[in-house]
């Protein structure tokens, strides 16, 4: 049963910034397996009928949302071996993690944060919703308008075509995300005192629920995209 995110886990994070060697993890893994992993496999499993009711075909085991405590440093200057922070993702089982549409939870000693998007650009996606916004603008804008975005403290992130030319027929409010390259929606001030507190399990899941209407908006774009690739 999930009742919070412990001292120990922060703990466990904090040592493993300033220990970060293979022989220190190797002689506190069960620390890891305690205090980390199983309090986010117990937060996973909190969530995962909610999920569900959200997308039937949400992966919600722990093991497959739960991102590695080990770093791929294959590609990277920094060759700490060991990740200071953790997250989880719901996406559909079996899809690639790159742009991919899911719901994301973070956590470290310095950062919190938990919302909705794209993994990475998804083109062929955007522009099926690029096509959509066109087409039905008002169901789309109401769409938006229904999850009360900036009053459940939510922002927008996104990077854009700079260059896109956008129609005039494009409500306002709908112009930012026509010229999207990949999008997320993140919880604006996440609020770190009730990390350590049940109450952070009722927070996110409301929120995911919240966001529920545009993860079917994306989540339609990016079936469509990959009708579209299968038929070719």
């Amino acid at each position: 049963m999930f009742t919070g995110f412990p001292e120990e886990t922060m703990q466990f994070f904090l040592d493993i910034r300033f220990h970060n060697d293979k022989a220190y993890y190797a002689e506190n893994k069960p620390r890891y397996e305690r205090d980390v992993k199983a309090v986010f496999g117990a937060f996973i499993d909190a969530l995962a009928s909610d999920m569900q009711e959200i997308d039937p075909s949400m992966e919600v085991r722990p093991y497959k949302c739960l991102a590695r405590i080990h770093r791929d440093t294959r590609f990277s200057k920094d060759k700490s071996p060991f990740r200071d922070h953790l997250w989880l993702c719901f996406r559909r089982a079996a899809e690639p993690k790159e742009g991919s549409v899911n719901f994301f939870f973070e956590l470290g000693p310095t950062r919190l944060g938990w919302g909705m998007g794209t993994w990475g650009e998804n083109r062929p996606m955007m522009d099926v919703l690029r096509r959509r916004i066109v087409a039905q603008p008002e169901q789309i804008d109401r769409i938006v308008a229904s999850c009360h975005l900036a009053e459940n403290d939510f922002t927008v992130y996104n990077q854009t075509w700079k260059r896109m030319e956008v129609p005039p027929d494009v409500p306002e409010g709908l112009r930012h995300w026509y010229c999207t390259r990949e999008v997320y929606i993140g919880k604006a001030h996440p609020d770190m005192s009730k990390v350590g507190t049940p109450e952070i399990l009722d927070i996110v899941r409301a929120d995911f629920k919240t966001l529920a209407p545009l993860y079917h908006l994306l989540r339609g774009a990016y079936d469509e995209a990959e009708a579209g690739k299968t038929a070719q």
